[in-house]
């Protein structure tokens, strides 16, 4: 039995909390990893998991391998990375998770850069506006927007979002162009809901130390980036969404922009990453790259002075 397999197996069955997970976080037959598993509770006569045909959890005793695990097995990167080109070069799969939008638009168009200076590391590059659980989906780091709440990830402020309110020329043929927030309430919203809750996320404004969120009517509300700005294109409604996604829109005519004179709450942007395990030369690398990226874009550098967060969660559409 490989030991040092055998426990990043174990640290793997019980961040995931299952076989079948870890097995396919770590590209192993199931039948593998159960193995190295029996045969490290065998070699320390010990038992480590507690199994269910419904779950697996971890005994008292397991609880404390683990956390010895994890220091054994940072020791051992770091000693390898120290010794060989990994710092310089680092190598292998990196899974990144990211909001549609913020993929689309700033990520992947800047993506040639980040290969050019780290050929080595292949990335998947998961993109929706659903917040996913890291550990249990074997993804290394995600950058999302929002306030952070409670959680069990290491978060790196990267950026900050603006808001911009707009509809299409039509829609305001149409309708007539609101002045004032308040008269939001007599048009149509294209609004956004959570995937995870399904509620729909209030508008803020604030102008002179005055500020309203509202519930804004609407005919549509939808989940996706995509799908929002499509049904803004479509004349559906009015929309808020980050000035960097809107301003090729607005120049080329496609979206006008309301209620100028209003600001929006900004939205922090961070990349996340699970706490009680090594940073890895990859991921390390990444981090460092976004944080770059969004400091030389004009739609994403943080101020000197980071103004108030907008109370919302890590959904949001970007």
């Amino acid at each position: 039995m490989n030991k040092l397999q055998a426990m990043e197996v174990f640290v793997q069955v019980v961040d995931a909390g299952g076989f079948t997970r870890a097995a396919d976080n770590m590209q192993l037959p199931k039948a593998t990893v159960s193995t190295l598993i029996q045969s490290l509770e065998a070699t320390l006569s010990v038992k480590l998991l507690h199994r269910t045909t419904r779950q697996v959890s971890v005994t008292a005793d397991g609880a404390a391998y683990y956390e010895r695990c994890l220091r054994i097995l940072s020791d051992v990167r770091e000693a390898e990375e120290s010794l060989s080109r990994t710092r310089l070069s680092p190598s292998g799969r990196l899974r990144v998770d990211a909001p549609t939008g913020l993929a689309s638009d700033v990520l992947i168009p800047a993506l040639p850069d980040f290969f050019t200076r780290y050929p080595d590391i292949q990335l998947e590059l998961g993109c929706s506006d659903r917040t996913i659980d890291l550990i249990e989906e074997g993804v290394d780091c995600a950058v999302r927007g929002g306030v952070l709440g409670d959680s069990n990830l290491i978060a790196r402020r990267v950026g900050i979002l603006q808001f911009v309110t707009c509809a299409t020329p039509g829609y305001l043929n149409s309708y007539g162009r609101p002045v004032h927030p308040d008269e939001l309430m007599r048009h149509r919203c294209v609004n956004y809901f959570s995937s995870r809750t399904g509620k729909l996320f209030d508008w803020d404004f604030s102008r002179d130390g005055h500020r309203i969120q509202v519930a804004l009517p609407g005919h549509i509300a939808v989940n996706d980036t995509n799908a929002y700005i499509a049904a803004g294109l479509a004349g559906l409604g009015i929309v808020q969404m980050p000035n960097f996604m809107m301003e090729p829109m607005l120049n080329d005519g496609r979206f006008e922009q309301l209620l100028a004179d209003w600001s929006t709450d900004p939205l922090p942007v961070h990349v996340v990453y699970p706490q009680n395990r090594h940073l890895s030369a990859k991921v390390r690398v990444f981090v460092e790259w976004v944080a770059e990226l969004f400091s030389n874009h004009p739609g994403m550098r943080l101020p000197k002075a980071m103004p108030p967060a907008r109370p919302i969660p890590f959904e949001v559409a970007l």
